[in-house]
């Protein structure tokens, strides 16, 4: 199969990506976004978890917060190319919220293929918000690592141990849990207040999100909870790994825009030596560096959310492309966001500093540049041999 023109981005993608700016350049413009996460600069304080959940629940009754679950369970069931571009948008305003842990967490459950995985799909498509708690303290997903362990029986499961790095635990309320067993890797929808449940918050320097390790103690649930089962969970995670890597890199395209047009914007007002600074080779240049990285990025990220659809045998190896490409754009355009405002880009009251708090988490969530590119080559060349 042959991916279709533009990647698929259709009317229908253009106008939900249009409706979707309009929305959230109505509800949370940059000073809405600082008064609602940025209230406290003291470097001291506690872990935070701030998201506007009226807004949410608009979100929710335009459909925006199932767009990854399938028709068949009461969502959206929008292509991976229109979840992009609405990602994207989300990203281009910061926005705190549980969707790209639910979107995620819609994706492996997908992946699951499984009576139990389908009805927790259909929970999403009601009021529930989800997310991934799969990662160990070394920072691993994808692999037989966890440090979460599970005793499966005929009738239940029971659930011992600590996920990691959990994204937006704080707002979702269930979880997708990896553990093992003496059978192999599982998954296990938990919900967020079971008795034996704890979230530690973490503190992080995104303002935007939450995260947190998520403790596990004699945490016990129904068969009907287990959504893969074990031996089976590295499959699906496995299998929506493409599309949780495009949906963050499509966060970091739309955030990367918001800085470029506002670098630009600064650029165009701020005087130096009688002239704008836009005017200076050592600025312009750079700042169409970023434009140029944005456009590669974004080119790269469209091509996975079409592979998802059209070519699933190509989606891994073009969602390592895309967040590579990304998370390198991350860095360079937040570094120059910030440079380029001057000693006003370094101040808390600067509302650059949200964004390039929000790329830098990005950047690294499951996986920087180099460990996509070393992974994108082990698929095409194969491992490197010591010596050869």
């Amino acid at each position: 199969m042959t991916q279709p023109k533009d990647f698929g981005f259709g009317v229908e993608e253009q106008l939900l990506q249009t409706e979707a700016r309009k929305f959230f350049k109505k509800q949370l413009d940059e000073l809405t976004l600082m008064e609602l996460v940025g209230g406290n600069s003291d470097p001291h304080r506690d872990s935070e978890c701030l998201w506007d959940e009226k807004m949410w629940e608009q979100m929710a009754d335009l459909g925006w917060t199932t767009m990854a679950v399938p028709e068949a369970f009461g969502g959206t069931g929008m292509s991976g190319v229109a979840v992009a571009s609405f990602i994207e948008e989300t990203g281009r305003v910061a926005l705190p919220s549980p969707l790209m842990a639910t979107v995620n967490s819609s994706y492996v459950l997908s992946a699951c293929g499984t009576d139990e995985a389908d009805s927790v799909l259909k929970e999403i498509a009601g009021d529930k918000t989800a997310g991934l708690a799969i990662t160990n303290q070394k920072g691993s997903w994808c692999s037989m690592d966890t440090d979460v362990s599970a005793v499966v029986t005929e009738d239940k499961a029971t659930l011992n141990g600590m996920a990691w790095f959990v994204q937006d635990a704080r707002k979702v309320d269930l979880f997708l849990v990896k553990a093992e067993s003496e059978a192999g890797i599982g998954l296990y929808a938990v919900s967020a207040d079971a008795p034996g449940v704890t979230i530690l918050p973490d503190s992080i320097v995104d303002l935007t999100r939450d995260q947190a390790r998520v403790n596990f103690e004699g945490v016990a649930i129904g068969a009907d909870k287990i959504v893969a089962a074990p031996g089976k969970g590295n499959l699906a995670l496995d299998a929506a790994e493409p599309a949780i890597l495009t949906m963050i890199s499509a966060d970091m395209c739309g955030a990367a825009e918001w800085q470029l047009q506002t670098t630009v914007a600064y650029a165009k007002t701020r005087m130096q030596f009688e002239r704008p600074i836009g005017f200076f080779q050592a600025v312009k240049h750079p700042v169409v560096n970023m434009m140029i990285m944005i456009d590669c990025a974004r080119s790269l990220v469209f091509n996975a959310a079409c592979a998802i659809d059209h070519e699933p045998e190509q989606a891994k190896a073009a969602a390592h492309m895309a967040k590579a490409a990304a998370s390198d754009m991350a860095a360079f355009c937040s570094g120059r966001s910030v440079q380029y405002h001057g000693g006003m880009g370094f101040t808390w009251e600067c509302f650059v500093h949200l964004f390039f708090k929000r790329q830098i988490h990005n950047q690294v969530l499951f996986g920087d540049a180099a460990y996509h590119r070393a992974e994108l080559a082990e698929m095409l060349i194969g491992p490197l041999v010591a010596g050869g």
